[in-house]
């Protein structure tokens, strides 16, 4: 609660609050407070902004995990501050604690959420939820942290030079608030890219550190005992310590947990400008599987069958010009490519990496017929919304949407009515838009709001399924915790213009012979998607999305 305070006389400070016997001019003690807010001010949003993105790489849903850690650290700011009302007469040692505790806290706060993450993640039961509890904890007691230094840091200013509170206010949030505008930008340019989550969160965490203890101990160590001072010192240099360590070993923890994630059969991990691509197996007789940001994308298990069901029932008309959005590892194309008709295959993914790995990495490129070598194949290195934007009008017979599910955040664009009214316009009047719109068992609303997203755009659908054989990961938006047992499945739908597209399959001397898909299975296929309809679902769009 907050209590109501009897303003002071003017002029009269409280009688803790005495001059600070500062070793340098009072001006120049000043501008170092201020400066030491500036930079703790970006080290607090640079742990918030890592504990956003973290949180959305782990457990998805980046709306969500924003809202909860902004709306978490914004109300424990709240309580922080009031919490340090009585740490006023002991402003100098107060602040010297709570910057070591914030810096351990905020610096270790990327590694224990993944590692929570990588190894309760497949326990089940309470630990389902472990990520997610932990986050809000990081949050509060980051918030409670931050919200604790500013009335701390307006009793040393004060203690320095006293000023009326209107102009001392002023200052301490001027440096404040650029000192968060530094932070936001320094992590997406600058910390993230270089570095990585897990290190731009130690280093934070050290910097954080210095600045707090340097400022405590070199600017108002004369007002502590010297127990005091000692103590600050001790803690200081704990905490740079275990930063430090865990810095150092910092890339075999992530090994460790990737390899609690994927097994030990990682063959490639690397980071790339978009997403995090990990490829296991595909040498040893092991079946290739390939994970975009945890999330399983090719299965070597399943991968004819999803791209068989994903592509055959559009190129069972005129197929002469082919687009495919997404697609970058190359299966999609490989199947296209065994229809003799197709005259041109243009492919448009946003990450020219994966597409590098489906032309060199030989197990990937083995798995996917080395499509990219085909002299038909033209690869466009875009983001398939705004690549539409562009793309001529009434140009291909066949769009092949095989993008990631619906219910990320980032691919949400990628399934509106915005999306499909553009593909729509690059379809040619007979052409055939095929789309990959998530698992059905699991996710039937998703499933089902893609459905009526397509109607609202003016096309005609004929949704259908097909089941995988298991490839021990769930398929869907949600990143991959390990294996699992669960049934899976894919959900597809045909749309064309006009009339209701045929869920059919080529016949004649140009047809492909397929290995997984039949004509029968296919209608039963239809059937089992139209058992789970849900009616009354809205269309998904750019302002409105419902996924």
């Amino acid at each position: 609660m907050i209590e109501p305070d009897a303003p002071a006389p003017p002029g009269t400070p409280p009688p803790w609050a005495g001059p600070a016997r500062l070793p340098i001019r009072p001006g120049t003690g000043r501008f170092l407070v201020l400066a030491g807010v500036f930079v703790c001010a970006a080290c607090g949003l640079v742990y918030e902004l890592e504990l956003v993105a973290l949180a959305s790489y782990l457990i998805g849903d980046s709306v969500t995990q924003a809202s909860v850690v902004l709306s978490v650290m914004v109300f424990a700011m709240g309580i922080g501050s009031l919490a340090a009302k009585r740490l006023r007469p002991y402003a100098a040692a107060g602040f010297g604690a709570i910057e070591a505790v914030l810096a351990l806290v905020g610096g270790c706060s990327a590694l224990a959420l993944y590692a929570v993450f990588a190894w309760t993640g497949d326990w089940g039961g309470v630990w389902a939820n472990g990520p997610r509890v932990l986050l809000v904890a990081f949050s509060l007691t980051i918030g409670l942290l931050i919200g604790a230094e500013i009335p701390l840091l307006m009793e040393l200013i004060q203690r320095i030079r006293r000023q009326d509170a209107g102009g001392a206010v002023a200052d301490l949030f001027a440096a404040d608030y650029v000192g968060a505008l530094v932070g936001g930008l320094t992590f997406p340019f600058l910390l993230l890219p270089l570095l990585g989550q897990l290190t731009s969160a130690l280093i934070t965490g050290a910097v954080n550190a210095v600045v707090g203890g340097a400022l405590v101990l070199g600017l108002f160590g004369r007002d502590l005992t010297r127990r005091a001072r000692w103590l600050l010192v001790i803690a200081n240099v704990t905490v740079l310590g275990l930063l430090a360590s865990a810095a150092v070993l910092v890339d075999d923890f992530e090994r460790a947990a990737r390899h609690a994630v994927y097994g030990r059969d990682v063959r490639v991990a690397l980071q790339t400008d978009v997403q995090e691509v990990v490829i296991t197996g595909g040498t040893g007789g092991r079946p290739l599987d390939l994970f975009l940001d945890g999330r399983l994308r090719v299965s070597g298990r399943d991968a004819r069958r999803y791209h068989e069901a994903l592509v055959h029932p559009a190129m069972s008309g005129g197929h002469t010009r082919v687009l495919i959005l997404g697609g970058g590892d190359g299966l999609a194309a490989r199947e296209v490519l065994r229809h003799r008709g197709v005259h041109r295959l243009d492919v448009v993914d946003v990450d020219p990496e994966v597409v590098r790995l489906a032309r060199r990495d030989p197990p990937l490129s083995r798995l996917n017929g080395h499509a990219y070598d085909d002299d038909r194949v033209h690869i466009m290195t875009a983001d398939a919304f705004h690549w539409l934007r562009t793309a001529p009008p009434a140009t291909y017979d066949v769009v092949i949407s095989d993008l990631p599910d619906p219910g990320i955040t980032a691919s949400t664009k990628l399934y509106s009515q915005e999306f499909y009214g553009l593909a729509r316009r690059a379809l040619t009047p007979h052409g055939r838009l095929a789309v990959h719109a998530g698992p059905v068992s699991s996710r039937p609303h998703a499933f089902w709001t893609v459905d009526t997203t397509l109607h609202a755009a003016g096309l005609r659908t004929a949704p259908y399924r097909v089941r995988g054989q298991g490839s021990g990961f769930t398929p869907g938006p949600d990143r991959s915790t390990g294996p699992t047992r669960a049934p899976q499945d894919w959900g597809f739908i045909l749309a064309a213009r006009g009339k209701r597209p045929d869920l059919r399959l080529g016949t004649g001397a140009g047809a492909p012979r397929l290995g997984t898909l039949t004509q029968a299975g296919l209608a039963a296929d239809a059937r089992a998607a139209e058992g789970t309809r849900v009616a009354g679902l809205g269309a998904s769009t750019l302002v409105h999305p419902r996924y």
